[in-house]
C-alpha cells in the first residue's frame, strides 16, 4: 500500500533483581561474577495475537494493533484507523501512529523517531537497535514505517515499494536481530531481519518506539 514520506518531525518489563551475596569473601565473590549475567539480557520476544490487515490500506492500524496486543490489549482497527486519518492512500505519517499508541496505553510510552536520510547511518541504526531493545525490555512492541525491499534473515523478499507499517515485537543478539509481525500476509506473519537491513528499510520515514 501506498503511503506518503515522512512528513513531520518528529513491544512486561524487564526485572533484574540484584541479590546480595554472603559475608565470607568467595561468596561475595561468586556473587560478583553473576551480576554481569543477570544484569545483560541478550535476547527477548513478546507474545504477539496477530491479526493481518483486513484490507490492502489498513496496515497502519494492523500494525498498531499487533503492537498493543503485547500488552493484552485488543483494539478495533477501524477505531484507530479513524484516530490516525487513514484513508485508501494509507496511514500518512508515523507521527499519525504515535499518539493512538499512546491513547491506548494510558501513558507517554510512544515517541517518533524520524530517519530522514535515504539511508541508515551508523548512529542512526544503532539508535534504533537501542530504543528497540528498551521498548521490548519495557513490554510493548514498536510499529516502523518502512519503504521498498528487504531481505530477512531466512532470504525471505519483503517489497512494499509505496510504503508500509510493520511491528517489532522482538530482539536477539542485543538487538542487532529483530522479530517483525507483518499484517500484509499471514502466510509471512513473522520474520526476523538485522537492524542494518530494518533501520535501511525505514530510512526517508521512522518509527514509534
Amino acid at each position: 500500500m501506498r503511503t506518503d514520506i515522512l512528513r513531520k518531525t518528529a513491544l512486561t518489563a524487564l526485572t533484574i533483581t540484584a541479590t546480595a551475596g554472603g559475608i565470607a569473601g568467595p561468596a561475595l565473590a561468586a556473587h560478583a561474577a553473576d551480576k554481569p549475567a543477570q544484569a545483560e539480557r541478550t535476547e527477548r520476544q513478546l507474545k504477539v495475537d496477530y491479526e493481518a490487515q483486513p484490507n490492502f490500506y489498513y496496515c497502519g492500524p494492523a500494525a498498531a494493533r499487533n503492537a498493543l496486543s503485547v500488552q493484552g490489549k485488543n483494539i478495533d482497527v477501524d477505531a484507530m484507523a479513524k484516530i490516525m486519518g487513514t484513508t485508501e492512500n494509507g496511514t500518512n505519517s508515523i507521527n499519525d501512529i504515535t499518539p493512538v499508541l499512546n491513547k491506548e496505553t494510558g501513558r507517554d510510552a510512544y515517541r517518533s523517531v524520524e530517519i530522514k536520510t535515504p539511508k541508515a547511518d551508523t548512529k542512526q541504526t544503532d539508535t534504533m537497535r537501542t530504543d528497540i531493545v528498551a521498548a521490548i525490555n519495557d513490554g510493548h512492541a514498536i510499529v516502523v514505517n518502512i519503504a521498498g525491499t528487504a531481505t530477512d534473515t531466512n532470504g525471505g523478499v519483503h517489497s512494499f515499494e509505496g510504503g508500509h507499517y510493520i511491528s517489532v515485537t522482538g530482539y536477539r543478539d542485543n538487538g542487532h536481530t529483530v522479530t517483525i509481525a507483518d499484517s500484509a500476509n499471514p502466510a509471512t506473519a513473522s520474520y526476523e531481519m538485522d537492524i542494518d537491513t530494518l533501520a535501511d528499510w525505514a530510512a526517508t520515514r521512522g518509527y514509534a518506539h
